[in-house]
């Protein structure tokens, strides 16, 4: 295993070493989506035998819907990487500039990482997405999937093997551990330091704790996703009605799912029943207050301190009645997990307040959470989420896979 590992590292580092130009970059990933496309019925008879695995294994119905690939998620991998090849490239370029008065040109230039590793589970998108945008920022990419996507995971990141070989640049930008022992992952956090210049885990609780727990590179990601969507007193009751239906369920599974609402005592009467009704319609399980329940014709469950902190990922939701937006920040700021939080309100005021007070990575005014997407920010795609204090935060995307360097320029000035 450390022999197999350690090439992985020692060939990835080789590849970052090389420089490729914006023309062949977008080149090798046209032919990428194009080889997507040709070979989308192997992919999908790859896909199929993952998929028998994953039920023989019993993994729950949202973990084999993230698995599934089908025609449709095909073409959203092509569109999704047509993208990113029309995006500008992020290497070399002046971020800024400046000249002192000692005689120094000073030039801050973007440069990639170096060599990236990507630990993930059940979706094979992210095999090209995350190739796709660690190529195009010209890093080098060792991606570890999940046992249970392994054979999908292994034919997407063929095919892009195949379209760097086609156009004779490194195979290695992008190398894939073809294997099913969980081994491989703790040696990728504790053995390739020397090699990997930064970890990034998309997955579960479990996979991102072991994750931050275990490496000694350094990571980007986030362990949970509790995002709070507040209902201002000033906020209008069609609108909230709207966003908190999609936050919370468009799709339950996802990181920027809304986990808890947060309700502003003045307007539970007018706006509890209309809003929880219609999550209560559709399956939802709710967790409210002492207040809420007093007010809420539908049916509740009281909620407890540790819902507060819970991350359902299901069909669940957790309610509170706050005195004010003050009061609404410091609970999310307690709670929260810096990921995405969102105010409604008509109250330009108490939305400024909102978006600079909380301490999320991303923060939100009548917009639902569910837009916590790179995708959806205009980066094409992303390699996931960072609720980290130290850059990149949010969606990293092609604009955040980068360095930087300083390049000075004088005419033979010596320092006194």
């Amino acid at each position: 295993m450390s022999q197999y590992m350690n090439l992985k590292g020692q060939n990835a580092k080789k590849a970052a070493l090389e420089k490729i130009n914006t023309k062949v970059k977008n080149k090798i990933l046209t032919r990428y989506a194009s080889l997507l496309d040709k070979e989308r019925d192997s992919i999908i008879r790859a896909n199929t035998k993952d998929i028998k695995f994953a039920l023989k294994k019993g993994l729950k119905n949202n973990l084999i819907d993230r698995l599934t690939i089908n025609h449709k998620k095909i073409d959203n991998i092509k569109d999704s990487i047509n993208k990113i090849t029309k995006l500008k490239d992020p290497i070399d370029n002046t971020l800024e500039k400046w000249s002192r008065p000692n005689g120094l040109k000073i030039k801050r230039v973007s440069i990639p990482i170096g060599v990236i590793g990507v630990i993930y589970e059940s979706r094979p998108n992210v095999t090209s997405d995350v190739a796709s945008l660690c190529f195009k920022s010209g890093n080098a990419v060792i991606l570890k999937g999940g046992s249970e996507a392994i054979n999908t995971n292994k034919i997407l990141a063929r095919l892009f093997r195949k379209a760097l070989k086609e156009n004779k640049v490194n195979e290695n930008f992008i190398q894939f551990v073809d294997s099913k022992n969980r081994k491989m992952v703790d040696y990728m956090l504790s053995r390739m330091k020397d090699y990997i210049d930064v970890i990034i885990p998309r997955g579960g609780k479990n996979l991102v704790k072991r994750v931050q727990e275990f490496s000694t590179v350094p990571i980007i990601g986030h362990l949970e996703g509790l995002c709070h969507t507040f209902v201002d007193k000033d906020a209008e009751l069609k609108m909230a009605i709207d966003i908190i239906y999609n936050a919370k369920l468009r799709n339950t599974g996802i990181c920027g799912a809304t986990e808890t609402i947060l309700l502003h005592e003045k307007i539970v009467k007018k706006f509890c029943n209309p809003i929880l009704k219609k999550l209560e319609e559709n399956n939802c399980k709710i967790y409210g207050d002492s207040f809420l329940n007093k007010h809420y014709k539908g049916k509740i469950s009281i909620a407890k301190e540790k819902d507060w902190s819970t991350e359902y990922l299901a069909a669940t939701v957790s309610v509170k009645t706050v005195k004010n937006c003050e009061e609404a920040i410091n609970h999310i700021n307690k709670y929260g997990t810096m990921h995405t939080d969102s105010i409604i309100t008509k109250n330009k005021k108490t939305a400024k307040k909102f978006l600079k007070d909380v301490k999320s990575s991303i923060a939100m005014h009548n917009t639902s959470t569910q837009f916590a997407d790179g995708g959806e920010f205009g980066f094409g795609g992303e390699v996931g989420i960072s609720t980290n204090t130290l850059p990149p935060r949010g969606p990293v995307g092609l604009g955040q896979l980068i360095s930087y360097k300083y390049e000075i320029v004088s005419n033979g000035q010596t320092r006194k």
